[in-house]
């Protein structure tokens, strides 16, 4: 463990915080040390994002109290908590994607003038440059956030925050939409600042960069405190186990089912620029992986065979017959739904409610004359609430208010709504918590079990090996390997991932859309 200073840089003590008559957390003690990470661990639903709010200042404790560098604080919003040396990194970047990198790292902040008034812009690059530069970014201060990277994003807001001199940082999934190559990095530089005095709060649900990078860690369950110490007083499945109550043995559910027939056919797919000569087979009660390193085009195969962004090659037939989707509508028309990846911007409403969300894609039911019936979508959310679990605080809430597993599930629910036999799944498990993951393991397995067949996108390769009873490898927008289980061979799935199979192919052509 790295030593840290004897004075905490910050102090929660028995703080807790009620919405109506739930209390989201209480009872909590934490403490932050200089040159210390602090792993916060827990279920989504758990506490944590309201803990980390009420240090951030977007929630005033309705118990205990925070001590800054050992005085008594009131952080009564964001811009106290910024005055106090705290910042945060959200998962969901809070960047202006149409401002430049330099304008970005000034928002809030007061910008260099020159002498007769007006903003100076050469001065805002260099100092952008300067704060880019001690993260070890390579980023061009004057390059549009739009055009960076999502790594190169995340550097930016590290960078903003270390701008406004934090010296307690809070990292909400920092590495989730991250390459392993630029997780490194990012963990690098955590070290970096760590080792110039920094506090880091550092919440992820990749177990092996928690025990790569933190000093300590405190596992919330239900709101309260279940444990607290060094994270070298734990293993992966410990860690787990006090996490969600039961051991990590338990949190993979699949029941292997005789595949039926060919429910989804594509020969030849291909669009321009993205991927080419696509040959998948789909059948009923199977699920089948897709894997690949990010880039690879696993996503925009989905985004083809769901209309989204649809092929220019190829073919696609559903139950036989030849059919050709050009939209989302051919394709739910045809008994087929896409839940994205990016469930907040391209799957939800998030001021909606749960009612709202999950009725609005079989509003063909809700609505048979042209009004919504209200009794209907309530009794559809309830069934879907009930059926998988969503844990909400009100009657319905916005969804915007849920936590992570709790939206995708919500997500599931509105795609399991039009009642499909095709499920086109991208991954589902993105930045939710060991618990929430189990239970969107059940979901999926109960989905093949009920004869629906599911394309699984991951990039995660333990969920893949334990419930696909087929993997498909992408590598630069071609099927690079195909292997059957449920006995996969991980190193060969991550050679033709890598594009080293060659052989692969020559097997493709003659077993298209079948096992290697």
């Amino acid at each position: 463990m790295r030593e840290v200073s004897a004075t905490p840089a910050a102090r929660l003590i028995g703080v807790g915080k009620q919405f109506g008559d739930v209390w989201a957390c209480r009872g909590i003690d934490l403490t932050l040390c200089p040159g210390e990470v602090h792993a916060l661990m827990g279920e989504n639903g758990a506490g944590k994002s309201t803990l980390v709010k009420m240090l951030q200042g977007l929630h005033r404790p309705d118990e205990g109290g925070i001590e800054v560098a050992g005085a008594a604080v009131t952080l009564a919003s964001p811009r106290d908590a910024e005055r106090a040396g705290i910042a945060m990194v959200p998962q969901e970047l809070d960047l202006f994607p149409d401002l430049s990198v330099a304008e970005n790292l000034f928002v809030g902040r007061e910008r260099p003038r020159k002498r007769w008034g007006a903003f100076d812009g050469h001065a805002m690059r260099a100092q952008a440059a300067a704060a880019l530069a001690k993260l070890g970014a390579n980023v061009d201060p004057a390059a549009l956030v739009a055009m960076l990277s999502g790594a190169q994003a995340q550097l930016v807001e590290i960078a903003r925050a270390l701008m406004r001199d934090a010296r307690i940082l809070i990292l909400d999934e920092p590495t989730a939409a991250l390459t392993a190559r630029e997780a490194d990095r990012l963990l690098d530089i955590v070290r970096d600042l760590t080792r110039g005095g920094v506090a880091i709060v550092y919440i992820s649900h990749r177990l092996g960069e928690v025990f790569d990078i933190a000093d300590r860690v405190t596992v919330l369950r239900d709101g309260a405190p279940v444990h607290q110490g060094p994270i070298a007083n734990l293993d992966a499945a410990g860690l787990v186990h006090k996490m969600v109550g039961r051991p990590v043995t338990q949190l993979y559910q699949r029941t292997r089912n005789i595949p039926g027939e060919t429910l989804l056919r594509a020969r030849g797919l291909g669009r321009k620029g993205k991927f080419s000569a696509i040959n998948l087979d789909l059948r009923r009660g199977e699920i089948v992986g897709l894997s690949g390193l990010i880039g690879a085009g696993r996503s925009e195969v989905a985004q083809a065979l769901f209309g989204f962004a649809p092929a220019d090659a190829g073919t696609i037939e559903i139950d036989g017959v030849a059919r050709c989707i050009a939209s989302p509508a051919d394709a739910l028309a045809a008994g087929m739904v896409y839940v994205p990846e990016e469930r907040r911007s391209q799957g939800l409403m998030l001021e909606q409610g749960v009612a709202w969300n999950t009725g609005f894609a079989a509003l063909g039911r809700m609505a048979p004359h042209g009004f919504v019936a209200r009794g209907a979508e309530r009794a559809l959310a309830d069934h879907y609430a009930g059926l998988f679990a969503i844990r909400t605080v009100a009657a319905d809430p916005p969804v915007i208010v849920l936590s992570g597993g709790n939206q995708q599930k919500v997500l599931l629910a509105k795609a399991l709504a039009t009642q499909p036999d095709i499920v086109l799944l991208d991954e589902p498990t993105r930045g939710v918590d060991v618990g929430a993951k189990a239970e969107i393991y059940r979901i999926v397995d109960q989905l093949a079990a009920d004869g629906k067949a599911v394309l699984l996108i991951s990039s995660e390769l333990n969920e893949l090996l334990s419930m696909c009873d087929r993997i498909l490898v992408m590598h630069q927008g071609r099927l690079t390997g195909a292997f059957d289980g449920p006995h996969f061979d991980p190193q060969a799935i991550g050679a033709a991932a890598a594009g080293l199979l060659a052989e692969a192919l020559e097997d493709l052509a003659l077993h298209p859309g079948g096992a290697a």
